[in-house]
């Protein structure tokens, strides 16, 4: 079987899953949209203000959801020893991983393409970058972010506090992910879409994707064994 197939089949797995319970998507959204709430009646802020803060604040609701959906990621497959049965399938390890990693960035874009109109409404905000520039950050933001957690969330499930272990363990690994979709960000929606700074931290971004990507791909099998 080839293994991409593998690695589908994995992605459509949790995506049934996700279908018939509707837990992750559902509480990442009540999430996002608690903190756009928050955010939006905490201050007033000006013009000026919100141009400086609005990718922020953006970025906290998508990650700080993001590790919602990451920690029900693993959680589900330790009921009933469900992981065990992966492991004994007859498909390659790494393939759970790519599976997991595909299946949580499509719940987190889907999250980030709801809730994202709504940000810019209740802070009436004008995006005046390509779309195009701002589509391939959230890309690569989302995927340097899931990479990194699912990962993660695999070594923390095994544990009895692994909701509060999981974001102790992440946040500070990817520092570099949120200060460059940060900046990205806010060069995009400045109208800056292809400026040197842009680009700058588009080059961060894709040279974490790999290395938090490759990392975790030759280091998964021996994760399971723990």
């Amino acid at each position: 079987m080839p293994f991409l197939k593998k690695v589908w089949y994995i992605t459509w797995k949790d995506i049934r899953s996700e279908f018939r319970t509707k837990e992750t998507m559902t509480s990442m959204l009540i999430f996002a949209l608690l903190v756009l709430v928050i955010f939006s009646f905490a201050f007033n802020p000006t013009p000026t203000e919100t141009k400086r803060i609005f990718p922020g604040i953006i970025w906290v609701g998508f990650f700080f959801a993001g590790v919602l959906g990451l920690n029900r990621s693993f959680a589900r497959e330790r009921e009933n020893d469900c992981l065990a049965g992966l492991m004994l399938a007859p498909v390659d390890r790494s393939a759970i991983y790519f599976g997991k990693v595909l299946g949580n960035s499509l719940f987190m874009l889907v999250v980030e393409l709801v809730t994202l109109p709504v940000f810019i409404v209740f802070f009436d905000y004008s995006v005046r970058g390509s779309l195009v520039a701002l589509g391939l950050i959230f890309l690569l933001g989302t995927f340097g972010f899931v990479a990194v957690g699912t990962f993660l969330s695999a070594l923390a499930t095994n544990t009895r506090t692994s909701e509060i272990l999981l974001p102790i363990i992440l946040f500070p690994i990817i520092i570099p992910v949120v200060i460059a979709v940060v900046q990205a960000t806010a060069s995009i929606f400045a109208g800056a879409s292809w400026s040197a700074a842009t680009l700058l931290w588009v080059k961060v971004l894709v040279a974490y994707d790999v290395i938090f990507l490759v990392v975790p791909f030759l280091l998964f099998e021996y994760l399971l064994e723990v």
